[in-house]
């Protein structure tokens, strides 16, 4: 922290700053003046000698960097704001927010050299300070073309912006008050958010004209137009920025709405949690106020054109930093979360709040896969960690289009085989599930995982193609080197074979070769033919490991395991399945698979037993998971249809 001031006399520095304002000293003088006995006690003061209109011109922008930096100098403030030379004040609050970071990383560290003064004022006071200027100063301003001066100030903004409740509420102020005014100021949900905004709250009957006014016409169609884009693009950037660091819940949320059912009872929902807490509310209430001002900036319906701007161009991160370039509205782009983060929001409170939003003309195919593939394209590891927010509005819009039953854009058409010299090429369906499950595996956030689980579960079931869904679980189960996602396969198989027993499809996808006759390659042995061998591989190798050996191999492969055991004992404890196992399947799949398994896991059970060293991170929680894998080899051994029972009691 920097060193406090020498205290002075209140008095005689309130004397000093009265009467020295120039003829009776120069300007440089009387600045020199002003920081030498500046205090909170001597602001009232201070204030009163600023609403000389011509000196505040004179030395208000000089003033601003000290000011923001003394706490209760929001008065002071909004006078050289109301007063200052626009154009040079403008420059001075850019050049402060510019500061901001340094003066909070100086202020962490003992051994930076003081500045001016104590860093007592929080750099997000300030920072709401600065904008409420920003938001005076840009009204004053005449000139031909204010978006020249606006583009500079957003993109500063920009910048140095935090996406906290407070600055936030700061910039939905800034853009109220920039866009022309053409609500009432939106409240935030339930929200205690109170920041200040001067320009809205003062008088603007105190500003003075600018002094270097060009004859600002205000009715010319085009540079209002640039200015609305500018400020839609700024918004649509905040929106991103502010949902990609807040955890907002919406693909959370929108499962929990579809799927009350499958809720854990006693235990408080996310849905809950928004409505419970006001910190959450003042999420949505934020979120919600920036909508309604992208919504009257002109963004407000979906369009082929809106579309076509996020999937054909490159995807755009900072479009505030080309605008100097911009010859019209046209030129100003839109960031590509931004916008993906808007469509989330419309289908997100038009589902959850009952609000109504306009409805994107999406299906699952070809549009969202082609936002996926978009944002997913190259470094699918970055840029799910650096676009977290942008794939988390993605898995929203998705679980919102299989509820709406948007699929296909087209009627489905199966394809002809191709010929036994050409490979399979990947579907559409199966390239759409990789990217899912590459958000499932990669986002920081879990309830986004776990979200991204049941969006790709519900896009492998509405594959029309059976036999699709079969090179998708062999695909998945003998490639993919994470076993959560092969377990996952496993799952969507059992699903897919109790589905096939309950109603017969409407028509068949199978082919007549593989097709049993309510017409699902699913409800006879086809399926389970084509993918015993990589749920159910031969674990001979087993028999060769030591203690440290099988743990090696176990830590990655335990949910694997635990769910090929769960799907074992699911088709052989029941009868019910007995017509989807091919025949000698039983025999086959305890030869190469249960018994070593069951033998290395009773060995190493043993081996513990007699006093084998088994210390280690995470060795507690294999230990439990070889404990439930026990418990399920020993229920499938003693299952009457897998026959095994006496080789189990034995061990």
């Amino acid at each position: 922290m920097a060193a406090d001031l020498p205290k002075v006399d209140a008095d005689a520095a309130i004397a000093a700053i009265r009467d020295a304002p120039p003829p009776v000293t120069d300007r440089f003088t009387y600045l020199t003046i002003i920081e030498a006995n500046l205090s909170r006690e001597v602001l009232p003061a201070l204030n009163e000698v600023l609403q000389d209109a011509e000196l505040t011109q004179e030395i208000g922008w000089d003033l601003v960097f000290n000011l923001v930096n003394l706490p209760d100098s929001e008065a002071c403030l909004e006078t050289i704001a109301r007063l200052g030379n626009p154009r040079e004040v403008i420059l001075k609050v850019l050049e402060a927010l510019g500061l901001l970071d340094s003066d909070a990383a100086q202020s962490e560290d003992d051994d930076a050299p003081t500045t001016v003064l104590p860093q007592v004022v929080p750099k997000e006071k300030k920072y709401v300070a600065l904008l409420g200027m920003l938001s005076i100063l840009h009204h004053r301003i005449k000139t031909k073309y204010p978006s020249r001066f606006l583009a500079q100030t957003l993109r500063t903004i920009f910048h140095t912006y935090a996406p906290t409740q407070e600055a936030t509420a700061a910039v939905v102020n800034l853009i109220h008050n920039l866009s022309g005014r053409r609500r009432p100021a939106l409240p935030s949900r339930k929200s205690s958010i109170n920041v200040a905004n001067p320009d809205q709250d003062g008088d603007a009957s105190k500003n003075a004209p600018d002094p270097e006014a060009e004859g600002k016409d205000d009715t010319d169609p085009s540079e209002v137009a640039m200015q609305h884009k500018l400020l839609l693009s700024f918004a649509l950037c905040v929106l991103e920025t502010y949902t990609g660091h807040n955890d907002m819940g919406w693909a959370a949320r929108m499962y929990e709405f579809y799927n009350p059912e499958k809720l854990v009872p006693r235990r408080r929902t996310l849905m809950a949690a928004f409505r419970e807490e006001q910190s959450l509310l003042e999420r949505d209430g934020i979120v919600g106020r920036l909508v309604a001002l992208i919504k009257d900036l002109g963004l407000d319906s979906y369009s082929q054109n809106f579309f076509a701007d996020i999937t054909e161009n490159d995807i755009i991160k900072d479009p505030l930093d080309t605008t100097d370039d911009a010859a019209g509205p046209d030129d100003v782009a839109l960031p590509t979360g931004g916008c993906i983060s808007l469509i989330a929001y419309w289908v997100f409170s038009a589902t959850i709040f009952d609000a109504d939003q306009p409805t994107p003309e999406l299906n699952v195919l070809p549009q969202h896969f082609t936002l996926l593939e978009k944002i997913l394209d190259d470094d699918p590891q970055g840029q799910i960690q650096q676009f977290s927010g942008t794939c988390e509005s993605l898995l929203a819009i998705g679980l919102w289009l299989h509820a709406k039953g948007r699929i296909l854009a087209t009627p489905y058409e199966p394809k002809a085989k191709p010929t036994e010299s050409q490979d399979e090429p990947p579907s559409e369906f199966m390239q759409y599930l990789h990217l899912v499950t590459l958000i499932a595996l990669y986002h920081p956030r879990l309830q986004v995982r776990n979200a991204a689980t049941v969006l790709a579960g519900q896009t492998f079931h509405a594959d029309p193609s059976e036999e699709d869904k079969l090179r998708i679980l062999c695909d998945l189960i003998e490639n993919c080197t994470f076993a959560s996602l092969k377990a996952c396969a496993i799952t969507w198989l059992r699903e897919e074979i109790i589905d096939a027993s309950k109603t017969p499809p409407s028509s068949a996808t199978g082919t007549p070769t593989t097709a049993t006759t309510n017409g699902s390659v699913f409800s006879g042995p086809h399926a389970f033919d084509t993918l015993q061998y990589v749920i159910f591989p031969d674990l001979s190798h087993l028999s060769e490991l030591g203690v440290d050996e099988f743990f090696e191999y176990f830590g990655p492969n335990v949910a694997f395991l635990l769910q090929a055991i769960n799907f074992a004992v699911f088709l052989w404890s029941s009868a019910k399945w007995r017509n989807v196992l091919p025949e000698n399947a039983e025999a086959t799949v305890k030869e190469r698979w249960f018994r070593p398994l069951w033998e290395a896991v009773d060995r190493t059970k043993q081996a513990i037993k007699h006093g084998a060293d088994v210390e280690g991170e995470g060795m507690e929680y294999l230990l439990g998971e070889m404990d439930v894998l026990w418990e399920r080899i020993m229920r499938l051994g003693k299952t009457e249809e897998f026959g095994a029972a006496g080789e189990v009691d034995q061990a």
